[in-house]
């Protein structure tokens, strides 16, 4: 079957491009099980996606099924581009963060004129038995994370499917991205390249923290880890096969088991992999650090890490975002990062519940202390799925006015809390 994987356009957020590397995972498997894809991502585009739709037909080899990934704040541009397709008589797929959390909302009028199926959690499996069933004229039965509607009833999987040996799936393709016409991972800090080769790469998946702001909505609460070796094989393709530039991790938290962290720092060395500059585009978590780790780190190459350190206040961190750490140990690891010769970036969050301009101001003046390269302050959203969201709808009200409204960089307040 010839497939389209499609991503909207985040232009809510930033200049910043990466690769949408869900989608890379997803055209690995089916490429691996015999099927044709390509992958559209709006943001790196200069044509819709309808083009390559029509151009397909025209040529005689039409696409038959485009699946579509969204964020929350990217579902309305998602159901625009599955409406378009629909339109062209391709079978639509909907997953992604936003389906993950609401899935049966795409099933709603006018919705479901135009969304036939919808994944929930880490689909790359169920969506290629999807596939291979319609390939083969069958009707889809019930699959792990699907939703679809048959004779106007709504069948549901209750399953949110988690893969638990990442080792068993194919590399990304990153080679079906159009890499050069993507940036560099952090043009703040290191000015905008709009051509740059920057890969990024997942080492695990799921985090076992319950931060209150985070749904966490495809990979769930646990952490499971690609074996050091598989890791290092796809850095090596990324370096030497594909001429990478610059590799960002990105998992949620890849240093959970530091003896693994510093392995894999170790095998990069030995392989000769260092001479990439790579970096940590997620905020690492400061309680699993030491100085032997980002010493290994630098010494494999790594330019930059940033650490997730949220609030400036023990009590905001302890009671509200319950973010399993003190300040003291954000002030530890940012001074054994600074030792070992790294650049450090600090990701810090105005607004939860309960934070005042007392504990808004001890942020600021923990942001001064840490001194990092790039201090990034962000204002609170209130995502489904969220505690965060559920104490705000028991105890305050939110006002965002639709799915746009949750981009985390539009720096602007969501939500109240009512005084008790």
């Amino acid at each position: 079957m010839r497939v389209i994987l499609a991503s909207p356009e985040a232009k809510v957020w930033s200049s910043r491009k990466h690769i949408p590397l869900g989608l890379g995972y997803l055209a690995a498997v089916l490429r691996e099980g015999g099927h044709d894809v390509i992958i559209y991502d709006a943001a790196i585009e200069d044509v819709e996606v309808e083009y390559y739709i029509d151009q397909a037909a025209a040529q005689g080899k039409p696409y038959h099924l485009i699946g579509i990934t969204a964020t929350t704040p990217l579902i309305g541009d998602a159901w625009e581009m599955a409406q378009l397709a629909k339109r062209r008589g391709l079978i639509t797929v909907l997953g992604g963060p936003h389906l993950t959390i609401m899935p049966f909302e795409s099933f709603q009028p006018p919705h479901d004129q135009y969304v036939d199926y919808a994944f929930k959690g880490e689909a790359e499996y169920s969506f290629l038995e999807l596939v291979n069933t319609l390939e083969a004229g069958r009707e889809p039965e019930i699959i792990p994370g699907i939703h679809f509607k048959r004779g106007g009833e709504l069948l549901s999987s209750v399953e949110s499917p988690m893969i638990p040996d990442l080792d068993t799936l194919p590399f990304p393709a990153h080679d079906l991205f159009k890499i050069d016409r993507y940036t560099n991972l952090q043009p703040l800090t290191d000015g905008l390249d709009p051509h740059a080769r920057s890969f990024t790469i997942l080492t695990s998946r799921g985090c076992p923290y319950k931060c209150t702001f985070c749904s966490k909505p495809v990979t769930g609460d646990t952490w499971r880890a690609r074996s050091v070796e598989s890791v290092v094989q796809e850095w090596k393709w990324l370096v030497k096969g594909l001429g990478a530039t610059e590799i960002g991790v990105t998992d949620d938290i890849w240093n959970l088991k530091l003896p693994r962290a510093k392995e894999l720092c170790r095998r990069l060395i030995e392989e000769g992999l260092n001479t990439v500059p790579w970096v940590t585009v997620h905020g690492m978590k400061v309680n699993h650090t030491d100085l032997e780790l980002f010493q290994l780190m630098k010494a494999a190459g790594c330019l930059r890490v940033g650490f997730g350190v949220e609030n400036g206040d023990d009590h905001m961190l302890r009671n509200v975002i319950r973010k399993g750490q003190t300040v003291d140990m954000v002030r530890e690891a940012f001074a054994n990062a600074k030792a070992a010769g790294l650049q450090t970036m600090g990701f810090f969050i105005f607004g939860m519940p309960g934070d005042t301009e007392e504990t808004m101001e001890k942020t600021i003046q923990l942001a001064l202390e840490l001194d990092p390269k790039l201090a990034h302050f962000m204002l609170a959203a209130p995502f489904p799925g969220t505690v965060m969201y559920d104490q705000i709808v028991e105890g305050g009200e939110v006002f965002a006015d639709n799915w746009t409204d949750f981009a985390i960089q539009d720096h602007k307040a969501r939500f109240t809390m009512h005084r008790p």
